[in-house]
């Protein structure tokens, strides 16, 4: 498993997208038995190397997010069955 302590959601404006993903995020690591990890949300433009083990965005910023570090973007930011499968996949289960 992935040594993920800290993710970070992000959206072009930090507000309602990116809050959305922080819920969904905490659901799916805690139906999946994640413990022990950190979600908050920000906007594009406080992202930055180093502020978290994993950012979530939409696709259309994951070319953004990868140059900060470790990404995942998502097709759908409210889908829920989507985000557990990035999340898995980030951690390896």
């Amino acid at each position: 498993m992935e040594n993920i302590k800290k993710i970070v959601c992000f959206c072009g404006s930090g507000l309602g997208s990116s809050f959305m993903m922080e819920m969904n995020c905490k659901k799916a690591l805690k139906n999946l038995g994640i413990t022990g990890v950190t979600v908050e949300h920000t906007t594009l433009a406080d992202i930055h190397s180093g502020m978290a083990d994993l950012l979530i965005c939409g696709n259309d910023l994951l070319p953004q997010a990868q140059k900060c570090g470790k990404a995942v973007g998502l097709k759908n930011l409210v889908s829920m069955p989507e985000m557990t499968e990035k999340i898995k996949e980030a951690f390896g289960i």
